[in-house]
């Protein structure tokens, strides 16, 4: 069963929309593993903090149905598709990688490009996962974590408690 690592953000109700996203998703497919939580200043628009963190989950759903369940969740957590690019967001989950997949598998892009341009992105996907390797580069998180110099990303590791 290939492991699929998922990035996790919101800066509307954070706290809560993290809590119950994380519920749902355990609810849905077990076992979590997760990073710490970091809050981030919001990049490409003007608004809140956003809590951001890495769970990785194992499941044989095809990676268009495993999309459509993570789309569900966001939906009831008041996320409505079709908003800017950059926007404040209740609960934002997005697939970086699901096994070693690479390109567009229905209709999502694998890995995610985020990986390798957002500090709130990579810096808790190295937490979690440090030796897993790019599926493209092949390189570990903790290398391309070492090796990236993010510009004015700013992040902070912030207190968070999950079941």
């Amino acid at each position: 069963m290939p492991t699929v690592y998922l990035s996790l953000g919101s800066n509307i109700d954070r706290d809560h929309n993290i809590h119950s996203g994380l519920d749902q998703l355990a609810a849905e497919f077990g076992a979590l593993g997760l990073s710490p939580v970091y809050e981030s200043e919001a990049v490409g628009f003007s608004g809140d903090a956003f809590y951001n963190l890495v769970a990785s989950l194992d499941t044989d759903l095809p990676v268009g149905e495993l999309a459509e369940r993570l789309r569900a969740i966001e939906r009831a957590h008041g996320r409505v598709r079709g908003e800017k690019k950059f926007a404040s967001r209740t609960l934002d989950i997005d697939i970086l990688t699901y096994g070693d997949l690479t390109g567009d598998v229905d209709g999502v892009e694998l890995p995610r490009g985020e990986i390798l341009k957002h500090a709130f992105v990579l810096r808790p996907l190295a937490d979690l996962a440090p030796t897993a390797e790019h599926p493209v580069l092949k390189r570990t998180y903790a290398s391309l974590l070492e090796d990236y110099r993010f510009p004015e990303q700013r992040l902070w590791q912030v207190p968070f408690v999950w079941p």
